[in-house]
């Protein structure tokens, strides 16, 4: 089923019927969407495949709600445990926004500030990261982390958010990591827009 007509759309149709302007009809339906569906980039091998098929026994979680988990996990608990009991699948998986910008539901909360969603989801078993910790205020293991590899104080999460901004959403708890991680690295951080929000008010940044 077709999405509803616009307004917008419906008076640039009317206008090339009145004019009899083939070429304005014609620039009204092939107008860009504003909000176009995502497309998969094409692609080629240009290298020998893997020596191995892989066996899909069971069918892929739904794109669409894999996107709609993510996004509510950005600001609404009570949605993120319902789509869990739904599919508990969901718990690890990862949305891709588009140019290898990926997300999990836990990555959401995190640089959300959310720390009911996240707590929520690392007690259902989500894969803890560097940036949960940093939200999180754990700084022994965000300690041990750029201990390893001490180039992670670059990193960038979902959106291109740092640890720098993760530690900062964190609020008071995170205090410590945040001056451990400007002790590592300076960063000139700016006022957060998701700091000190109350819970259910946040949305998620647009993609852009």
């Amino acid at each position: 089923m077709s999405d509803p007509i616009s307004r917008r759309t419906f008076s640039t149709l009317t206008a090339g019927f009145v004019l009899g302007s083939a070429p304005d009809l014609t620039a009204a339906e092939t107008a860009p969407s504003p909000h176009p569906k995502p497309t998969e980039a094409p692609f080629e091998r240009d290298y020998p495949p893997p020596g191995f098929t892989p066996s899909w026994k069971r069918p892929q979680i739904n794109k669409l709600l894999v996107q709609d988990f993510v996004i509510f996990a950005h600001m609404d608990l009570d949605m993120v445990k319902r789509l869990l009991d739904k599919e508990p699948g969901l718990l690890n998986a990862t949305m891709e926004w588009g140019g290898g910008d990926w997300e999990t539901a836990l990555g959401a909360a995190s640089h959300m500030g959310r720390r009911d969603i996240a707590e929520f989801l690392l007690d259902r078993g989500a894969r803890i990261d560097l940036f949960c910790a940093a939200m999180l205020g754990l700084l022994d293991a965000v300690k041990a982390f750029l201990t390893l590899q001490p180039k992670l104080i670059d990193a960038k999460g979902p959106h291109g958010f740092g640890l720098h901004f993760h530690a900062q959403v964190g609020g008071k708890a995170a205090e410590p990591v945040l001056d451990y991680l400007q002790s590592v690295k300076k960063v000139d951080l700016k006022p957060n827009p998701f700091l000190a929000r109350p819970a259910g008010k946040t949305e998620p940044p647009k993609k852009s």
